[in-house]
C-alpha cells in the first residue's frame, strides 16, 4: 500500500483526541486558580477607622483598583478568586474620604454567602490550596520507587 502508518497507529491517533477529551472533563487535568483585583481580607478590613489618611488607609489595603478621576472622595478595592475546583469569590469594598480623612466604608461586613462556605478571607483559600499541593506531593512520594541517583552512579556524561 506504500502507506508509513500502520492499522495500530492509525488507531492510536484517533483515539488520543477522544481520551484526552475524556480527561479533560474528568479534572484530572490540573486548572490554575484565577485571583484578579485587590486581595481583600476581613482582618485588613478589620484595621481600618474613620478618620485614618489616605496614605494609612493605602498602608492597609494596598492600592485601590480604582479611583475615579473626577471624584476624587471614593476608592474602590475588588477582589475575585476562582479555585480549581470552580468556586467563585467576589467582594467589593468602597471607602469614601473627607478631605484627606476616611469618612467611611461600604462593604466592610463580610457577606452571608461567604461565611456560609466558610470562606473567611483570601488566606483562608491561599491555605486550602497550600493544603491540596501538600497532599498532591505526599501522593507523588508515595509512589516514588525511592531509588536515589548520585552524579557519580549515573556513568559517563
Amino acid at each position: 500500500m506504500g502507506d508509513s502508518f500502520s492499522a495500530a497507529t492509525r488507531m492510536r491517533l484517533i483515539l488520543l483526541p477522544f481520551l484526552l477529551f475524556g480527561l479533560s472533563g474528568c479534572g484530572i487535568l490540573y486548572k490554575l486558580p484565577t485571583r484578579q483585583g485587590n486581595v481583600i481580607e476581613q482582618g485588613d478590613i478589620a484595621k481600618l477607622k474613620t478618620g485614618m489618611t489616605r496614605e494609612q488607609v493605602e498602608f492597609v489595603m494596598g492600592t485601590p483598583l480604582a479611583s475615579a478621576p473626577f471624584r476624587n472622595d471614593r476608592w474602590d478595592y475588588y477582589g475575585y478568586y476562582q479555585s480549581r475546583r470552580g468556586e467563585t469569590v467576589q467582594r467589593t469594598v468602597t471607602m469614601y474620604f473627607d478631605g484627606d480623612q476616611l469618612a467611611r466604608i461600604e462593604g466592610a461586613e463580610q457577606p452571608e454567602d461567604l461565611k456560609d462556605k466558610s470562606k473567611r478571607d483570601v488566606s483562608a483559600i491561599i491555605r486550602a490550596d497550600e493544603q491540596d499541593r501538600r497532599a498532591a506531593e505526599r501522593g507523588a512520594q508515595e509512589n516514588d520507587p525511592g531509588v536515589i541517583f548520585n552524579k557519580d552512579q549515573r556513568g559517563p556524561n
